[in-house]
């Protein structure tokens, strides 16, 4: 799709954010040269955010952005305030009954001198007419509020095609048995809203394919309703977008997947430095915290760009020709400068020659300590990644594990000494799922000895027990001859873990890893060639821009963008694998992902887990661990 917004751009849009910090106006201000080279605007105004909505700008702001816009504090709507009455302020906060009258009791203390509200999503109607009547109990307060503006900026973009809902334990939520029809349906419309902020953002109207049954289809027929509701109004946030979009050569395609369509991948250990530093460190929201060092880690770290998908050996290998190279450049300017040597004379015809390559030498400094810092900061970091890696025999894990999904081997030996070896208990666990999802009927009594190695290393069963559970559910649906006896098997299967089952019924192709490709980047490629393929024939296809009644006419492909969504949770694995698939395509292929959050294997295990203790499987306390939602 030449010339489209999926090509180029990131799922976020800066000009929107750009023109909320500025009280958007259509013409921002001009900005004053703050001495660092920077401009930085003459008028000052707060910004006030809830929890979400920092998770929101924090990946695409800095604070020294915000400062260039004006902005001078900003502050969460939580806590407490002082009054700052001759500044604007500018909210950015969910829709939600307690931010609404937050803002009401603000305006009627007078805190700002003017309000200019922004919500994430469309703010509904009932919260509007409440806010309202808050405001106008209070003239001065009513007179305060400048703007109301819905910014559809419900999600997190983390780089260029990649992005997040920020929804934090969805699996669980959509996989509790106990679970009610209302929070289902909730978390469902949550996840399609915050779907149809990203097409709003891109400005494009996909075509949506997904799976019969579960999440996915869901989610589809929930998003299906909210484009077509919402293209009704003329105009809308896709005129423009569809006007402009004439010439292009067609709308993406966006592929709805539920986790359980493949679970090895989100359980799995990996060697790439990004998946490691997420997995072993904690990167959050592009952030990572050492227990010395704080750093950012994004598109403006060359190094991070050029080298994250590298096994962590070649990144190793990187780091230490970086630093080779930048003592060479060192010495080199040493040498030119007379650094290196106390004895240096300089006579007159040698004077402008010195001179110039001392101002050489000044105006490269710069660019040299930037590289020292770059170097410093990696090194720290992988001096603390490969201490884990000794640690937990981390290397070993992933070894194995890559013989089990990619050869379809594994060596008994080897397995059963990392359970009872190595490695933190959920190093252990991730492994035993990875074995058990391996391989299609493990032999018995290789199957009681990996249970009893965790027994020994006092690792909670629950994970396992769930996934095996499962796992067992899948192979008898798949065996099941007679339409009788899916039904039963279905219904007992319900009744032990509540609302998933229709996803997990699709059959053992879908829970077992392929080997060669992950599922999910094979039945993408196959949406997106749209040829006959028994993979994805049966998938469901909604077109909101298409007539409710018939299929007549409904694009099946071949599609050059895609928006691949993972409800329950996504990670840098299958992200990776999607972009393999961008750079090996031809013609060229462009993909977007996304999740409901992004996990790292002992994340997603933590909430197997939970989910084996609410199933009765299983024992002991399996908390997840700390830390933001990404």
């Amino acid at each position: 799709m030449a010339g489209s917004n999926l090509a180029h751009c990131p799922p976020s849009d800066p000009d929107v954010i750009e023109r909320m910090l500025h009280l958007n106006l259509q013409q921002q201000p001009q900005l004053r040269d703050s001495g660092d080279g920077q401009g930085e605007e003459e008028a000052y105004k707060i910004l006030v955010m809830d929890s979400h909505c920092v998770s929101i700008l924090s990946p695409v702001l800095r604070v020294n952005d915000l400062r260039r816009h004006g902005v001078t504090l900003h502050l969460g709507i939580d806590r407490p305030r002082q009054a700052v009455p001759d500044a604007p302020a500018v909210y950015l906060v969910r829709p939600t009954l307690a931010n609404a009258d937050r803002i009401a009791a603000d305006a009627a203390a007078g805190l700002y001198a003017s309000f200019h509200l922004n919500f994430s999503t469309s703010l509904p109607r009932p919260l509007l007419e409440r806010l309202a009547a808050a405001c106008a109990a209070s003239p001065a307060a009513a007179q305060r509020v400048a703007r109301v503006a819905d910014q559809y900026l419900d999600f997190v973009c983390l780089e260029e095609g990649l992005f997040s809902l920020a929804q934090p334990r969805a699996y669980v939520a959509l996989n509790d048995p106990a679970a009610a029809d209302a929070d289902i349906t909730a978390l469902v419309d949550a996840v399609a809203m915050g779907l149809f902020c990203v097409a709003a953002t891109l400005g494009v109207v996909p075509v949506i394919r997904c799976a019969r049954g579960g999440p996915a289809e869901m989610v589809a027929a929930a998003l299906d309703a909210r484009l077509r509701d919402h293209l009704l109004a003329k105009p809308n946030l896709f005129t423009e977008a569809s006007s402009a979009s004439i010439s292009s050569f067609q709308r993406p395609v966006l592929c709805l997947f539920d986790r359980n369509f493949e679970l090895s991948v989100g359980v799995q250990h990996d060697w790439s430095y990004r998946p490691l530093v997420h997995d072993v460190l904690g990167l959050k929201l592009n952030k990572l915290k050492l227990p010395a060092e704080k750093y950012e880690l994004d598109d403006s770290d060359k190094f991070w760009v050029a080298n994250s998908w590298s096994p962590f050996p070649k990144v190793a290998e990187e780091i230490e020709a970086q630093l080779a190279k930048y003592k060479q450049d060192v010495d080199e300017v040493n040498q030119r400068t007379g650094g290196g040597n106390a004895r240096v004379e300089f006579d007159g015809t040698d004077l402008i020659g010195n001179t110039k390559h001392l101002m050489n030498a000044v105006n490269s400094l710069p660019e040299l300590t930037e590289r020292k810092k770059m170097i410093d900061k990696h090194t720290n970091i992988a001096t603390s990644l490969l201490g884990h890696i000794k640690e937990r025999s981390l290397d070993g894990y992933c070894d194995c594990e890559n013989d089990m999904l990619v050869n379809g081997t594994v060596d008994r030996n080897t397995l059963l000494s990392l359970l009872r070896g190595k490695g933190t208990k959920e190093d252990k666990l991730r492994l035993a799922v990875t074995y058990l999802l391996s391989f299609e009927t493990p032999p018995s009594s290789e199957l009681e000895q990996v249970e009893a190695a965790l027994r020994e290393s006092e690792v909670d069963m629950s994970a396992f027990q769930y996934v095996k559970r499962i796992k067992a559910l899948n192979t008898q649906f798949a065996a099941a001859s007679g339409t009788a006896t899916k039904s039963n098997i279905v219904d007992w299967a319900e009744k032990l873990y509540g609302q998933s089952l229709s996803a997990m019924t699709a059959g053992v192709k879908n829970l077992l890893s392929d080997g060669r490709q992950l599922a999910l980047t094979r039945t993408v490629d196959a949406l997106m060639d749209g040829k006959p393929n028994p993979e994805v024939d049966d998938y469901l296809l909604f077109d909101p821009r298409a007539p409710r009644s018939g299929t007549g006419g409904q694009f099946k492909g071949p599609f050059r963008e895609a928006i691949v969504f993972m409800i329950g949770g996504g990670n840098y694995i299958e992200y990776k694998s999607l972009m393999e698939l961008e750079h090996r395509s031809q013609p060229s292929k462009h993909v977007i992902y996304g999740a409901t959050e992004i996990l790292s294997g002992a994340e997603f295990i933590h909430q197997l887990a939970e989910l084996g203790q609410k199933a009765g499987l299983g024992g002991g306390s399996s908390n997840p661990p700390p830390g933001p939602v990404q």
